[in-house]
């Protein structure tokens, strides 16, 4: 800061030691609070500084946010103890009367708790605690906390570039090559979006301004209009945004953590980005479901982003289709799929390219949709698990009955004991928790890839029926 701050010089007292003469001396004397009073005693008052209303940036870096006074003439001066912005703790000092604050540091918490930079005044309340410092040499503290109000216009930030913006970095195989921008769709004004894969570990990269990208990949030009956050390698999915010339830092580089796909957003109405993991998602529909009136969400096996089951009752003659949203769109059926029919569903091909069962049944399916797309046809085996079913693992003695009709129950075999209830489907490749579900009030949840799942308590010789049809079940 550049104003003088006051500064007091501690005294350190001697101390003497007594030499010991074999008699017990009580060394420990009685302890006392610092001397403490009301601010009425001193006439203390907390009123709103000289710079408590002001506009960034500030000339001097230093905001005199609030101004104590005292009636008493034995008050010499005033020591802080502590300071709060809207509830937020900051650093501040005394200088004569006033309480200054960094004024950057006051900016920062300000835009942190608004989640937006934008240059939109913003209210203060303002708590201050103080003791007085007496003629005498004594130090009291005050004990009532000075409420006080302000108000701060954030400094004005770098206009939305009419180009549009781009990202630079290990996204979509781009790894830096500056002559090949990654560039963001304009989702709104001011704000921009982009879908993104990553195949490491840590992956850097940083926003560019569109009007200072250059075609030759000048560094020198194209740094120029680079934007990163505050904190170099930063991996929080959502931050501040540093741009070039900025009086907060220099702009850092951001990191999106793992592989996978991710929603990078980059709002320049408030200088905010978010990074959102997609985690991908499978739906089927078909001649049964209007063609995509209706689309039939399948449950992700747990830990994996590409494979995916459901048990469902299929009918002769029925078509399918897959995709990766309830929607059209990256859609796929028997063509470029593979197709293992392990359960004699006779799977065959439409003439344009949709699946066909061949016999009405109930299945399991299990779905891979990564760089190839699977399709296993399985029988559709239900398990129970744990204590209940009498051992931890996969037996023929565990499986429920399968119905033969769309609207029929899965029942269980009667429970070996009181315990709590574990179920699954059981899918090679797969440990059985990957799949595994419960009822809870009546309806069938999935784990598919949540955590452990809420128990529910059995009793010995119960059983529990599953429609899937319906999705519902019942423990009697």
């Amino acid at each position: 800061m550049k104003k003088t701050f006051l500064y007091s010089l501690a005294v350190l007292a001697s101390v003497s030691l007594a030499s010991c003469n074999g008699d017990y001396d009580d060394w420990a004397q009685p302890q006392h609070n610092p001397q403490e009073a009301s601010a009425a005693k001193y006439g203390i008052t907390f009123t709103a500084g000289p710079e408590a209303e002001c506009n960034m940036p500030d000339e001097d870096g230093v905001i005199n946010l609030v101004t104590v006074n005292s009636t008493d003439a034995d008050v010499t001066g005033y020591t802080l103890k502590d300071l709060k912005v809207n509830g937020e703790a900051i650093k501040g000092e005394i200088n004569g009367n006033n309480i200054q604050v960094d004024a950057t540091e006051l900016e920062k918490i300000l835009c942190s708790q608004n989640k937006s930079r934008a240059s939109v005044a913003r209210d203060i309340n303002v708590e201050s605690k103080v003791s007085v410092n007496l003629a005498s040499g004594d130090a009291v503290a005050i004990n009532n906390v000075g409420t006080t109000t302000a108000k701060l216009k954030p400094s004005p930030t770098p206009a939305i570039d009419e180009k549009g913006y781009y990202m630079l970095g290990e996204v979509n195989g781009n790894e830096w090559k500056p002559t090949k921008p990654v560039w963001m769709n304009k989702v709104s004004d001011g704000v921009y979006q982009l879908k993104v894969t990553t195949e490491k570990d840590k992956n850097y990269f940083k926003f560019y301004e569109g009007s200072k990208w250059d075609e030759a990949g000048n560094w020198d030009v194209i740094n120029t209009g680079v934007m990163g956050c505050e904190k170099d390698g930063s991996e929080d999915a959502s931050g501040t945004i540093y741009y070039t010339g900025d009086s907060w830092g220099t702009p850092q580089t951001m990191v999106i953590a793992g592989k996978g796909t991710w929603i990078v957003t980059l709002d320049m109405n408030n200088l905010t980005y978010t990074i959102k993991e997609v985690k991908p998602d499978l739906f089927l529909t078909g001649s049964n479901y209007g063609w995509g009136d209706k689309w039939l969400q399948l449950v992700p096996f747990h830990s994996s982003m590409e494979d995916f089951w459901t048990i469902i009752y299929l009918h002769e003659g029925e078509q399918l289709k897959f995709a990766p949203q309830a929607d059209w769109g990256d859609d796929f059926g028997y063509t470029g799929t593979t197709i293992n029919d392990e359960a004699g569903a006779n799977i065959t091909s439409s003439s344009d390219g949709n699946i066909v069962v061949g016999k009405a049944g109930w299945y399991l399916l299990k779905v891979q949709n990564g760089s190839t797309k699977t399709l296993t046809v399985l029988q559709p085996n239900v398990y129970l698990m744990g204590d209940a079913a009498g051992e931890w693992n996969i037996a023929d003695s565990h499986k429920f009955t399968i119905p033969t009709t769309e609207d029929g129950v899965f029942e269980s075999p009667a429970f070996a004991a009181d315990a709590e209830l574990r179920m699954c489907v059981s899918v090679d490749g797969f440990d059985w928790w990957k799949s595994e579900f419960m009822v809870f009030d009546g309806k069938i949840e999935y784990r598919g890839r949540g955590d452990d799942q809420n128990r529910v308590n059995v009793k010995a010789g119960q059983k529990v029926t599953l429609n899937f049809t319906a999705g519902t079940g019942e423990i009697k």
